[in-house]
């Protein structure tokens, strides 16, 4: 897909990955909310309880933030290289933030009333996916059936995502070592196949996933943050978002960004560190 190029190769699969992979999802939640007692995970999910919402709910909201939308990450710096000068940038980040969101949604409605509904404990952490659901789907009917269609939704979920790393990965060879598309690729895959088959049992997936998530997303978080609003000026970088869009930012932006989120960038990477993690 990444050889094909952006166009051929990324744009065209995302199209076909991305709204299928919503297909399926949607209907593994209409079979998971149909089940027997599903209607305790559905309030689990749903029903809000405040006496449990306080500042690390809060922090800890932040860091998956940081993780799930890739905030800073050297894949929005690539992505947004290719866009059109007519593209509305805030316009497009707001979108991505929604349905992000509702993704996430979806997903939670799709695995939490089966895990309720054949009374497995909610916590598992990553064995969920893995071990829990797997269990689940032998016990209902046409499970096999809808295992098959499930972990298509995680395989088309993993792709997109890698897409996105290996991009900025190959790119950035591309233009500092002037390597052809197709050899920055190979090289890129190489590499990831080798520390991959190392990584393979869970607990060194778990610690590899924690460095990033913890350490390397929230640094590259503050380190963007910083250099954009403060050594490279918010008078240029509104120039550059304001490009696409019909509208002026508003009067709020700037020090929005400037006092709100950079400070809240760096308390994210500084307690991530503290409390080993907080996303």
């Amino acid at each position: 897909i990444i050889v094909k190029g952006v166009e051929k190769g990324i744009e065209k699969s995302s199209k076909i990955m991305m709204p299928t992979l919503f297909i399926i999802i949607l209907i593994l939640v209409v079979c998971s909310v149909t089940l027997p007692g599903a209607g305790a995970g559905i309030e689990f999910l749903l029903k809000p309880d405040f006496s449990k919402v306080d500042g690390n709910v809060f922090l800890s909201a932040m860091g998956q933030a940081f993780f799930s939308l890739s905030i800073t990450g050297s894949g929005m710096i690539v992505y947004g290289s290719y866009l059109n000068k007519k593209a509305d940038i805030v316009g497009s980040s707001m979108r991505t933030a929604l349905f992000d969101t509702v993704a996430a949604l979806l997903s939670a409605l799709a695995i939490m009333p089966a895990v309720f509904a054949f009374g497995i404990e909610p916590n598992a952490g990553p064995p969920l996916m893995f071990i829990t659901l797997p269990e689940i789907f032998r016990q209902m009917p046409m499970g096999r059936l809808f295992a098959v269609i499930f972990f298509l939704s995680v395989a088309f979920a993993g792709i997109t995502s890698l897409i996105n790393m290996f991009e900025a990965v190959s790119e950035s060879w591309q233009n500092r070592f002037k390597l052809p598309r197709k050899a920055a690729v190979a090289l890129c895959s190489g590499i990831a196949l080798l520390v991959g088959i190392f990584l393979e049992s869970e607990p060194k997936v778990g610690s590899w996933m924690d460095f990033i998530t913890i350490i390397v997303v929230p640094f590259g978080a503050v380190l963007g943050a910083v250099s954009i609003y403060y050594i490279l000026g918010y008078k240029e970088i509104r120039e550059e978002l304001e490009e696409g869009r019909k509208k002026p930012l508003g009067e709020f932006f700037g020090p929005l960004a400037r006092y709100v989120y950079v400070p809240l960038a760096v308390i994210v990477f500084i307690l991530g560190i503290v409390y080993g993690g907080i996303g």
